[in-house]
């Protein structure tokens, strides 16, 4: 015979939910998007870029170097000195090998100073150093 008294007392039969497994699921997202998500990489200075016709867009450019119109060189949004280019750029390349260095120059900037973080840049082993510009369409 059925015992009506305990099943609706809450007797024998309590449903539990397990929140281990949820828990689990929620971190093993939370792993997944943090590895995949790419993170962008500015120069930390707001620079008037010249405009080109055969201006091409890069898919990657792991370093990002900025030149300020009085020729004062940016990485990470720090002031940093030309002759300290090198290293730093050695060291994000030791990140990502494959990985390409932008050169973001204010256009009034003097070609001594974008020529010498260019060759810094070259100097650390990088294979391909662009000079970042925008389409003459986008000057508009």
């Amino acid at each position: 015979m059925i015992n009506v008294r305990n099943t609706r007392r809450g007797g024998k039969d309590k449903v539990d939910i397990n929140m281990g497994p949820l828990v689990d699921m929620v971190f093993l997202l939370l792993i997944f998007f943090v590895v995949t998500t790419s993170f962008v990489k500015e120069s930390g200075i707001d620079v008037s870029r010249s405009s080109a016709a055969t201006a091409e867009l890069k898919e990657r450019g792991t370093v990002m170097i900025g030149i300020s119109p009085e020729g004062d060189v940016y990485f990470d949004g720090k002031k940093v000195d030309v002759r300290s280019v090198r290293g730093l750029v050695e060291r994000a390349l030791a990140e990502d090998p494959e990985g390409g260095v932008v050169v973001v120059a204010d256009k009034s900037s003097e070609t001594g100073a974008v020529v010498g973080v260019m060759d810094q840049c070259r100097l650390a082993g990088a294979k391909n150093v662009s000079l970042a510009a925008k389409r003459e369409a986008e000057s508009g």
